[in-house]
């Protein structure tokens, strides 16, 4: 898929991660098969790729992860070196930002997921993966894998942006 397209359709599936009713206060969903289409059309990332700040945001899948990060004021995840990651950068209460290192930080590997190899950020401190596919030189998605990270087998699906 052309990054023009890929940008296209990652501007689209993100309008549709903060939709609500507008009978009530009920979430709308974005189906998994949606978001397993999207990602398939996509290029691997490499760790060179991966460096640097980047700005998060989820699709709501109805997941049982869906808004816990909102609950930590996450802001996204930094990549200082492939053994230096940051994954949980959080905005304290004046808006600076910090790294919650509660549940640790991670490194960069190149990791098989779905049959393609693909820049993966490992948590040092619980099984969980977070692997990455680029969306365009500014954007990729991910989608966070792993023992504790499944909900009755299904993936978490997010998305980063670069700063």
């Amino acid at each position: 898929m052309s990054d023009d397209l890929a940008r296209k359709k990652f501007t689209e599936l993100k309008e549709r991660a903060g939709q609500r009713l507008v009978t009530g206060p009920q979430r709308v969903f974005i189906p998994d098969a949606d978001l397993d289409e999207f990602w398939a059309s996509l290029e691997p990332a490499t760790i060179d790729f991966m460096i640097g700040e980047w700005e998060g945001g989820e699709f709501d899948t109805g997941h049982r992860e869906n808004g816990t990060l909102a609950l930590i004021n996450w802001f996204g995840k930094t990549f200082i070196s492939a053994t230096d990651a940051k994954p949980l950068i959080c905005l304290d209460a004046d808006g600076n930002k910090y790294s919650n290192t509660e549940n640790g930080e991670g490194s960069l590997w190149m990791e098989e997921f779905r049959g393609e190899v693909t820049a993966t950020m490992v948590f040092d401190g619980q099984p969980v993966h977070d692997h990455f596919k680029k969306i365009d030189d500014r954007a990729v998605m991910g989608i966070m894998d792993g023992k504790n990270a499944l909900d009755n087998g299904r993936y978490a699906y997010f998305y980063l942006e670069r700063v």
